[in-house]
């Protein structure tokens, strides 16, 4: 049975069967935080982290959230949607009303009925297929990023104005993120007029891609798009490069990791990426630049920001309803807006964000990005 609003629902401690949390009554207020602290893509996890943790400093710093301090409480889900459910039963077991996370979008995916069923708020910085919350009528469920359907149109606008090729291979992982915003940039470059020769999924994980490259090739290709992670990316860059295909190629924020010039080399200079926009440049973010860099951590990553807003969004909520109380502060942030560094946002019904803005970046060998010009 799925929660609704209601003060019925409130009185009667949500559910029938709900573990109940002690830690209302204490110290501090718990905020998991739910993606992958182990495994290839334990950098993501720890560009949310250390999103969370800043916010929690500067908030605590702040005399906290109704007089309590916030404490951020890492769960590794590995990025592995059957893990997504093991997390989410943990949070709830452990009492805690507050994720941020998950990181994946087939973790996140896995994970959103147990929070919503049980009164849990769950906002993501990060997990950005369309299949997180389309049909769910979820009321506990949130992001603070875009959507594949808003990024994957970004990129096909881009690629179609910008780079126009004639012969373009969409590639994928097969997973939920990456075959959501590859199926995305397909379904827009062919309203765009653009010729897409190959849509093709690659397993994640393998060693070799020289199978796909040779198609790449032999296709006569002149722009590839891959929807993806990071290693993969990494591979068919340096594998591609190997094998004489020249080309340039394009993915989505989860290949816009530094870890992946360890994998690709020189090859990665020039890579395209949507990305959030640079929010580190906004001059009104400049004290909280500063927070990152003085505790050592980099604030221009994907999702360092998007991770602060969603914990700055979590204290807001309780803030504004003057209470640890989960139900209620969905409902505040379903009908409010918030101040955060990514801007004034504002969820729609199923906690989608109303506007979210996509850049392109060009990616370099160095470990850099800059916006393309």
């Amino acid at each position: 049975m799925k929660l609704r609003f209601s003060p019925v629902a409130a009185a009667i401690g949500l559910a029938a069967g709900m573990v109940m949390s002690s830690g209302a009554f204490a110290d501090t207020i718990k905020i998991a935080v739910a993606g992958p602290f182990t495994g290839a893509l334990t950098q993501y996890g720890t560009m949310v982290k250390e999103g969370v943790d800043t916010a929690i400093e500067q908030i605590n710093a702040s005399g906290g959230v109704l007089g309590k301090q916030l404490e951020a409480v890492s769960i590794d889900d590995g990025c592995e949607p059957k893990q997504g459910p093991v997390v989410a039963n943990r949070v709830v077991n452990d009492g805690i009303h507050y994720v941020v996370g998950h990181v994946c979008s087939g973790a996140t995916i896995a994970a959103t009925d147990i929070y919503n069923n049980e009164g849990v708020v769950m906002v993501t910085p990060s997990a950005t297929s369309p299949a997180v919350t389309d049909g769910k009528n979820y009321e506990m469920i949130f992001r603070t990023i875009g959507r594949d359907d808003q990024q994957g149109p970004a990129a096909a606008k881009f690629i179609a104005e910008k780079i126009k090729p004639t012969k373009v291979a969409v590639l994928h992982d097969k997973q939920s993120y990456g075959q959501g915003i590859a199926s995305a940039v397909k379904k827009d470059l062919e309203a765009a007029g653009i010729d897409v020769v190959l849509f093709e999924g690659i397993n994640a994980g393998d060693s070799d891609y020289s199978a796909v490259i040779t198609k790449l090739k032999s296709a006569g290709v002149d722009f590839v798009y891959y929807g993806g992670y990071h290693p993969e990316m990494g591979l068919l860059l340096r594998q591609g490069a190997e094998q004489g295909l020249k080309t340039q190629f394009m993915g989505p924020e989860g290949v816009g990791n530094p870890d992946i010039n360890a994998i690709g080399g020189a090859t990665v200079e020039g890579m395209l990426v949507t990305l959030p926009a640079d929010f580190t440049a906004d001059a009104s973010n400049a004290a909280i630049v500063k927070a990152f860099k003085d505790k050592g951590r980099d604030p221009s990553g994907a999702f360092q920001l998007t991770a602060y807003s969603a914990t700055k969004a979590i204290a807001d909520g309780i803030t504004g309803v003057g209470k640890d109380d989960p139900i209620k502060v969905a409902a505040y942030l379903h009908a409010n807006s918030v101040k955060t560094p990514i801007g004034e946002i504002s969820w729609n019904k199923q906690g989608d964000l109303n506007d979210f803005k996509f850049d392109i970046f060009v990616w370099h060998k160095d470990g850099s990005k800059s916006v393309y010009k």
